[in-house]
């Protein structure tokens, strides 16, 4: 085209734009017939979600909103304008439908952009206008992090009723191609209903339309920051169990995993909206500590028994056979001191023959003292006495200790074969309640 030719075009085009706005207002709706509904057709193209904020219920996304309609005012000749067949110009200039988005969660009530639209000859308006969206979404965090949202774009007229603007959906699902992938959630779809509602307020029919985007969350973030943690942390609370008594550590271990998952679960609350539906990673947590809790005051119970003293009662016949017997079985529990009872028993043995000996020596003894020191009989036999009532004290007091040592170690055993009964017993627990878990987020 050459440089005269531009310049033709563009005086033809800056006579067209004032021949068509000479005597045009856009304040009234651009129809021949008032009595007749102006074609409004909408498409929205998502290109990005910016925020989910599950607390507050707000999704903020990045939309680019299409409005075609058709102006009766605006039509012309395009052979009278050089051919000019469409032009740009200000979107101020011309009437546009007031389509709001109904579910508008900004503050600010920002609308779109003041950009152009294309104008075409045949009276064929097209309004492209991205717009920055903050839309209330309501939110179920029942499976969170696996969990999936629907939130709803409501658009419609705010004056004008379905007797004067007919809404109308270009398609029957948002554009996707142009979508920005987001690392946080996943788009399944976005289809689009039309809607025709009376409000109580008036009697005419407002149609919208209502595009319901379907997101679900990617939860590899929150399996590696925030399960697996915890179920890591959840199987340290029965080798709480497995610890030895004596070393003073069993409540200490438990105390600091009930912490660690407290921690974790405010993480977890400060996130989440405060509704009524727990979410399952809150719950997988509340049944753990709850666990936790149980494991800790069964730890401190059977510390209790283990560490009776040598004025505790005999273990009870029942207790005995059910639990030294049946459950050390099951549990695997050896006998306690079962190396070094024998060593005991024959150094019983030594001090048997030791004290049996030592009255059947006395008296040749004293016979020998007799003939040589001349010691009267009768004094040697008191001294024999005093020594028996002696022996007699010490030999009473080593059974007594050994009886003490014996229902000692029999409480010892007791506490031994229920900390192992236990520590299978909430491995067990921890394992289901994760299978349970993993198998609702499913």
């Amino acid at each position: 085209v050459s440089p005269g030719c531009r310049g033709a075009q563009g005086r033809f085009a800056y006579k067209l734009l004032h021949d068509l706005f000479a005597n045009y207002s856009s304040a009234l709706r651009p129809v021949e017939d008032t009595d007749r509904a102006l074609n409004v057709t909408l498409q929205v193209t998502l290109s990005q979600i910016i925020d989910m904020d599950e607390r507050n219920q707000v999704l903020t996304s990045y939309l680019w909103v299409r409005q075609t309609w058709l102006d009766a005012h605006l039509t012309w000749d395009k052979d009278g304008y050089g051919g000019i067949d469409s032009i740009r110009i200000p979107s101020s200039y011309v009437w546009r439908p007031d389509i709001i988005l109904y579910n508008n969660a900004d503050e600010h009530f920002g609308g779109s952009m003041e950009t152009n639209v294309v104008l075409r000859s045949d009276g064929h308006i097209m309004w492209d206008s991205p717009a920055i969206t903050k839309s209330s979404c309501k939110v179920d965090v029942s499976y969170f992090p696996f969990d999936g949202q629907r939130c709803r774009l409501t658009f419609g007229s705010w004056t004008y009723n379905g007797n004067q603007i007919d809404l109308r959906n270009q398609l029957d699902t948002g554009d996707l191609t142009d979508f920005v992938e987001n690392v946080e959630w996943e788009v399944l779809g976005m289809p689009a209903t039309r809607n025709v509602i009376t409000y109580g307020c008036c009697s005419e029919p407002y149609p919208d339309i209502t595009y319901t985007l379907l997101l679900r969350r990617r939860a590899s973030f929150y399996i590696f920051n925030l399960l697996l943690p915890c179920i890591m942390v959840s199987f340290l609370a029965p080798l709480g169990f497995y610890l030895p008594a004596d070393s003073g550590e069993k409540v200490s271990l438990g105390v600091t995993v009930l912490l660690a998952l407290t921690v974790f679960q405010l993480l977890v609350a400060e996130s989440m909206p405060p509704s009524e539906s727990v979410p399952l990673i809150g719950k997988y947590y509340i049944a753990t500590m709850t666990m936790i809790t149980a494991s800790t005051a069964l730890t401190i119970f059977i510390m209790n028994v283990h560490h009776c003293g040598p004025g505790a009662r005999p273990v009870p016949p029942w207790a005995r056979r059910l639990i030294l017997h049946h459950m050390a079985r099951l549990c695997c529990v050896y006998e306690v001191g079962e190396s070094c009872k024998s060593p005991q028993r024959a150094l019983g043995g030594q001090a048997g023959v030791g004290d049996a000996g030592g009255p059947a020596e006395s008296p040749g003894e004293g016979q020998v003292g007799t003939e040589v020191g001349g010691c009267p009989w009768d004094h040697c036999l008191c001294h024999h006495d005093a020594l028996l009532r002696n022996v007699g004290y010490i030999a009473g007091c080593f059974r007594r200790h050994r009886a003490n040592q014996r229902r000692t170690g029999e409480w010892k055993k007791v506490a031994k074969v229920m900390d192992r009964f236990f520590m299978w017993v909430f491995f067990l627990m921890v394992f289901l309640m994760s299978v349970l878990v993993l198998g609702n987020a499913a």
